[in-house]
């Protein structure tokens, strides 16, 4: 193992958490390493209008807010550069990361910022139209699609969560659920079942997402039947989970079952002092863009103080 390099804060991701981080990082004289990950900019480069991110009165494209969010990091002094983070050691001081399969980096305080992904279905048409009408986020995009028709894949809690903020302002959600019965908890079943916009499709599966530019439709299958049926949509929401990047720590730090990296509550601290996450990584309630960029200033803020407390400047 050849270590290449050595600084005092280095940042994995680049999301609103990643950036945030790199923001306070660079303003606390930390002269913190960005590695942007597989995603630069995160899972808002795939997200098209954001209105609900405070301080864009008229709303912004999520890449665009991201460019931004780039920008103010490169200004406060922050190094960022392309790579993704391969391979760490945790195991002591200073932590060492490997970055693209070919360099090493030693840092005296890690931020973990590497997001989460949405799971797909895995159709052409899904990915085709992602942006024009396929989601994976309701409470993102339900708004768009107010007065409208849409479906919702998914059968867990997320699923009905998502299935019952979108029944508030669409005029029909169309439910497809693979199995006779669903994963979520029963309070959320019933809601879902009491509600009387939401139409359920039982033993069925997405057979193709239709449209040209934006979604028109969806054609799904009976699992028993084998029917299929063409049902007009405006929009077509995944929520079939969420799986977070954190599989290279996993020898390292505690995770739920999941994979979601555990904090300390109310701090970005995990239990490797000198580690800290923030985002989607170690959020799996709230998923927002304000609230990754919150738990980076936290995590920041942390490893700051950290930094302080062992003398490293």
């Amino acid at each position: 193992m050849e270590i290449t390099e050595r600084t005092h804060c280095l940042i994995l991701g680049s999301g609103p958490a990643g950036y945030t981080a790199a923001i306070y990082a660079s303003r606390a004289n930390l002269k913190p390493i960005l590695y942007q990950g597989i995603q630069p900019g995160g899972q808002l480069t795939i997200t098209t209008e954001v209105e609900n991110y405070p301080g864009y009165a008229d709303g912004i494209q999520g890449p665009e807010m991201m460019v931004d969010f780039e920008k103010q990091a490169k200004r406060m002094g922050a190094d960022i550069r392309y790579g993704l983070a391969t391979k760490v050691d945790f195991s002591s001081q200073p932590f060492k990361v490997e970055i693209d399969e070919e360099k090493w980096i030693e840092a005296d305080a890690v931020i973990i910022s590497t997001g989460a992904s949405a799971k797909w279905l895995g159709l052409e048409s899904e990915q085709r139209l992602n942006g024009f009408g396929v989601s994976a986020c309701a409470v993102c995009d339900g708004f768009f699609f107010r007065g409208k028709e849409v479906a919702i894949v998914g059968a867990g809690d997320t699923a009905a969560e998502e299935a019952l903020y979108l029944s508030k302002l669409c005029t029909t959600v169309h439910m497809i659920v693979r199995r006779d019965e669903m994963r979520a908890s029963k309070v959320m079943q019933d809601r879902v079942m009491n509600t009387a916009n939401i139409k359920i499709y039982w033993n069925s599966e997405t057979d193709e997402v239709i449209g040209e530019k934006n979604v028109s439709a969806v054609r799904i299958k009976n699992n028993q039947t084998g029917e299929k049926q063409e049902i007009p949509v405006s929009g077509f929401f995944v929520a079939i989970g969420h799986q977070p990047n954190s599989e290279i720590f996993k020898d390292f730090l505690d995770m739920d079952e999941a994979g979601y990296i555990k904090t300390i509550p109310g701090t970005s601290k995990t239990n490797v002092e000198g580690v800290f996450a923030s985002g989607d990584v170690q959020d799996k309630v709230y998923r927002q863009a304000v609230t990754a960029a919150g738990t980076g200033c936290m995590a920041a803020l942390d490893a700051e103080r950290y930094l302080s407390a062992k003398g490293i400047h």
